[in-house]
């Protein structure tokens, strides 16, 4: 598969909503999805209810009935309810959307409207844009690289913005703005899940925030970005963006907490057994580069962190058998991508007789040294063609007007 990248201009991500709110008592949700034919936002005379479409509030899961009508009894405390897109449908508006705080009942209605899935298409794995006004023109670079290739979207792992973890509010949000404003003018919609950098505030020493603050920790990422992980179905293949960085004080490590791993197994009893599954997320499952760096107990985020009086990696999900388990319980994982490491890598093995892939894509924001050179910036194009995920071919920032090869 031979790629032209062209520089050329823009792309589709949902915009800022209002920031999410804990809530503090269960909330009864009600709302329907519906078939938003005219796309209008509204449900008209002639526009049905499409049923059997998963909701959720990051903790439990619902699907519509018949009807396209659902009630979800919350109390996950994110303040957010949001839709996973089936296959033949995308969202008109944001697939998630706030929930009221103090009020005992909500509504949430969903307009979808209908759309092509094709059984072949393309998408984009990029991470770590780690967005700032100095470093703006390589996510741009990554725009013009999705004019080009058109794909039917892009996937972003993490590391989104340059840094919330040890400043203030006002310069976390400087830089979340930042994203937001210039993945809104993509030509393809970008799915975002969160990184160790999205964690807003939580090195406490150094940004001076408190931990009572309304948008510590990961309810910064969610007023900006909506849910910190979630699904969705395109081309006969589910897409489970997922939150790989637990919080653990004043650090960050790799872990998919027990709350997201019963979300995970709700959200795929909703789509067919045996259906194809790509994950996303930033902390990857699976790495051999974290080998080649050694290990690093000095720095300021070092290699090994103590959770529960136990040493651990943390720059790899420490529990990646309990995901895989719920993933290829009924369903094929296609592949599991991350970022975080700032270079390309492919690994395969056998688990339980499957044959399992990941591969983790390199920084946007610009090459990294690895093992005494340095790894090229860029993304990964991957074609799917019947639920088959091909190898993926690399497309680099820095050299746009080549043709890359696998």
């Amino acid at each position: 598969m031979r790629l032209i990248v062209v520089i050329a201009a823009m792309a589709v991500v949902l915009p800022v909503s209002h920031p999410a709110r804990a809530q503090s008592a269960t909330v009864i949700v009600t709302g329907v999805v519906f078939a938003d034919r005219n796309g209008n936002g509204r449900q008209d005379a002639g526009e049905p209810g499409v049923g059997g479409v998963a909701v959720s509030d990051q903790r439990d899961v619902v699907t519509t009935g018949a009807d396209g009508r659902y009630q979800l009894r919350s109390a996950a405390g994110t303040g957010l309810v949001s839709v996973s897109l089936p296959d033949g449908y995308r969202a008109q508006g944001k697939p998630w959307l706030p929930i009221a705080a103090g009020a005992p009942t909500a509504r949430a209605d969903f307009a979808l409207v209908p759309a092509a899935a094709p059984r072949s298409f393309t998408f984009i794995h990029a991470s770590d844009t780690h967005i700032a006004e100095a470093s703006v023109a390589r996510t741009r670079r990554l725009k013009a690289i999705a004019d080009s290739v058109k794909p039917a979207f892009v996937l972003v792992s993490g590391d989104l913005v340059r840094d919330a973890l040890r400043v203030g509010e006002s310069e976390a949000r400087g830089y979340y703005e930042l994203y937001v404003r210039e993945t809104a003018g993509f030509s393809a919609p970008v799915w975002s899940v969160p990184g160790n950098h999205e964690n807003f505030g939580i090195e406490r020493a150094k940004s001076g925030v408190t931990a009572t603050h309304p948008l510590y920790g990961k309810a910064m990422f969610r007023s900006y970005l909506g849910p910190t992980y979630f699904g969705f179905t395109y081309g006969g293949v589910h897409f489970l963006g997922l939150d790989s960085v637990d919080i653990e004080d004043q650090s960050y490590y790799g872990h998919v907490d027990d709350v997201q791993l019963a979300w995970i197994e709700q959200e795929l009893a909703t789509v067919p057994a045996g259906t194809p599954v790509v994950t996303f997320n930033h902390i990857p499952l699976v790495s051999g580069t974290l080998m080649s760096a050694g290990i690093d107990e000095n720095s300021v985020a070092p290699s090994i962190i103590t959770i529960a009086g136990a040493k651990q990696y943390r720059h790899v999900v420490s529990n990646p058998a309990d995901v895989l388990a719920r993933v290829t319980k009924t369903h094929t994982l296609a592949i599991a991508l991350g970022g975080h490491y700032h270079a390309r890598e492919q690994v395969g093995f056998e688990y339980s007789g499957k044959q399992l892939r990941f591969a983790q894509t390199s920084a946007v924001v610009g090459p990294a040294p690895l093992m005494g050179q340095m790894a090229r910036s860029g993304v990964m194009v991957y074609r799917v063609s019947d639920g088959v995920v091909d190898a993926g071919t690399f497309v680099p920032l820095d050299a746009p007007g080549a043709a890359p090869s696998h």
